[in-house]
């Protein structure tokens, strides 16, 4: 099977991205010292979120690479949003046709106390329905309104149904990280390729 990898370069007056991905490959992080700034290979300016797409691509069983320049003197959403984006057209690139994928995945991720719920469809319709509500308004240096705008971008540009939902917790960290650890689960049971399957999994015959 030919690897499944995109590569997104993207630029505007707001942000500069350049996004590698490869789906199925989750690749070890390398060994870092205390207190370092940026995870490995993903640097978007706001730590907290680095951390977050870290942990996607953990439990997501992929490889990410992200740099990314935004207008963070005016604030995080230009650049959340366009990472959004980016990753978005780099899943829709990767996947081509989609034949084998299961095509549908599902997931509850717990963070001590807080509980995440996802399910995602690779439809090739663009849906979010995303239900989380946050204690304060900004989590490590995101703005925890720009997770929900994350997660559309990221719909939107894949073609992918998400559903998200935060069933409870009180710590913001834990909600915002379980909501992340969630959707990994969820679309890495989506995309990945299904053995017993033949050909595009609708009866459309394309996604």
């Amino acid at each position: 099977m030919a690897r499944r990898e995109a590569v997104v370069d993207r630029r505007t007056r707001e942000t500069e991205i350049r996004l590698e991905l490869v789906l199925g490959e989750s690749e070890a992080a390398p060994q870092r010292t205390a207190f370092t700034d940026a995870e490995p290979g993903i640097r978007t300016g706001i730590g907290f979120f680095d951390h977050m797409l870290a942990s996607l691509a953990k439990h997501g069983d992929m490889t990410l690479r992200i740099d990314m320049k935004g207008d963070l003197h005016v604030d995080g959403h230009h650049t959340v949003e366009d990472t959004g984006i980016a990753l978005g057209q780099a899943l829709k690139q990767a996947l081509g046709d989609k034949a084998g994928i299961r095509r549908f995945g599902s997931a509850h991720v717990p963070l001590d106390e807080a509980l995440s719920l996802a399910v995602v469809d690779v439809s090739g319709r663009p849906f979010l329905v995303f239900e989380a509500d946050f204690g304060g308004d900004c989590t490590g240096g995101l703005d925890n309104q720009l997770v929900e705008e994350f997660f559309r971008a990221v719909a939107v540009h894949a073609g992918i149904t998400v559903h998200l939902q935060c069933l409870y917790g009180s710590n913001d960290h834990h909600r915002i990280e379980s909501l992340f650890k969630a959707f990994a689960r969820a679309l890495r049971e989506a995309v990945e390729i299904d053995p017993a399957a033949t050909g595009i999994p609708s009866t459309k015959g394309v996604l």
